[in-house]
């Protein structure tokens, strides 16, 4: 029986248009403009002033707080301006513009005396390292949980439609990668980790295997969506369950990004901070798909003429069709979340243009819920306003992972409904 968990969707992967296209580096544009709020958590605090001069890894946003993360220059050039715009998920933030000088010169972290397990969280820490598979939650305080935790696990399956960047790592980085896991294992003093693949991807699943010590088990898990939210892999890879309101760390695990790994080697073995992600670009509604390393404050825009998006493009997502954002503009810039920008076409998101009608009572969204929600009656709830209600069928467990929209006959935004729940609990602080 393959690895995997209850309920869950099993979308179109699309993967085949990206996947065979190696890592090659992302022509960046004269102009980079860097956003000081790539992270969950308070935006970092500016660091530079214009006319500043800067190197790749240079600082130019410090972390505000704990759950914070630094910001660096992805290139070298001069400080242009500071502007307050637009992210992909629709917030506005502080970017610093950079005129790139095409030269590329690099500024990096003094080389570590000692790997330690507090040396290796402050390495991580300073570096400014975030959950790269999409969350960007900061990995520093991942790496100090208030429980004690005996398993690491990564999170390698790259579930998302589309997506095929961790795949790619994991076929041309594998050891760079394992270099990092036990980085990680250090820095929470466990000796076991688990990295979790999805079955679609059995050469990706051999390349880590081939170099991985006896302590890190690389397992094939069943391809379904959403394999890889967190307490899906967590109870997939080790049975435990994640309990309502609770964290991995409380059942005992800590769940990190493959991406998230690598980025811990190049910070402790290279002294590079993040600002450089590898990314997808796919989509039939563009001649130019494939995985890039894309420096951050790359703006969609300038990703839009280097893919070739063509007239026919009727919908650009940053990340994933499932949990990604649409995008009204291509105004915003890269990150260090950002895993994918999609260029879709008519054909591709059909389904979408179906009028949405009354709920026919069907609980397709409850039968394939992976959190055993009920988003029928949370949507509900929402209509009416009623906090208390939408709070007690357990709204603020929501993944918000799509698979209620995704199978619902009469076409609900129903997780556009779970998002408007939480925000409606807050608001009402129920």
């Amino acid at each position: 029986m393959k690895l995997s968990f209850k309920r869950g969707v099993h979308p179109v992967g699309n993967k085949a248009i990206s996947k065979d296209a190696a890592l090659t580096d992302f022509p960046t544009p004269q102009e980079v403009s860097i956003p000081l709020s790539q992270h969950i958590g308070a935006p970092a605090a500016l660091a530079v002033e214009v006319g500043s001069a800067v190197k790749a890894g240079t600082l130019i946003g410090k972390a505000a707080s704990f759950v914070s993360a630094n910001v660096f220059s992805s290139v070298s050039g001069v400080v242009k301006s500071i502007e307050k715009k637009r992210t992909a998920i629709g917030s506005f933030c502080d970017h610093v513009v950079i005129e790139n000088d095409g030269l590329y010169e690099e500024e990096t972290l003094p080389s570590l005396s000692e790997l330690s397990s507090e040396s290796i969280k402050n390495r991580v820490r300073e570096a400014g390292i975030v959950g790269m598979g999409g969350a960007t939650f900061p990995t520093h305080v991942k790496l100090s949980p208030k429980t004690p935790v005996d398993v690491l696990i990564i999170n390698a399956a790259e579930c998302e439609p589309y997506i095929t960047c961790d795949y790619r790592l994991c076929l041309e980085k594998p050891r760079e990668i394992m270099e990092g896991i036990g980085y990680l294992m250090t820095a929470l003093g466990v000796s076991n980790a688990i990295v979790g693949m999805e079955d679609n991807k059995e050469d990706a699943i051999a390349s880590l295997q081939a170099v991985a010590p006896e302590n890190v088990r690389v397992c094939s898990l069943k391809t379904k969506y959403p394999q890889g939210a967190e307490k899906q892999l967590i109870f997939a890879l080790t049975g435990r369950v994640v309990p309502e309101g609770a964290l991995p760390s409380d059942v005992g695990a800590v769940v990190d990004n493959v991406h998230t790994a690598f980025a811990v080697y190049e910070a402790v073995a290279l002294g590079k901070p993040s600002y450089m992600r590898a990314m997808t670009i796919s989509g039939q509604a563009c001649t130019h798909p494939g995985n890039f390393w894309v420096r951050n404050g790359v703006t969609y825009q300038a990703v839009a003429e280097f893919a070739g998006m063509l007239p026919e493009t009727m919908k650009v997502i940053s990340g994933g069709p499932m949990m990604g954002f649409a995008q009204a503009d291509l105004l915003p810039s890269t990150g260090k979340g950002t895993s994918s920008i999609l260029f879709l076409n008519d054909d591709e998101i059909s389904d979408g243009d179906k009028p949405i009608s009354a709920c026919i009572n069907c609980a397709s969204c409850a039968s394939h819920c992976p959190m055993h929600l009920m988003p029928m009656f949370i949507e509900r709830a929402v209509e009416e306003e009623d906090a208390l209600k939408a709070k007690g069928l357990h709204a603020m467990s929501c993944l918000e992972c799509g698979c209620c929209s995704f199978v619902c006959p009469a076409s609900r935004p129903l997780v556009q409904s779970m998002r408007r729940a939480k925000k409606l609990i807050r608001e009402k602080g129920v």
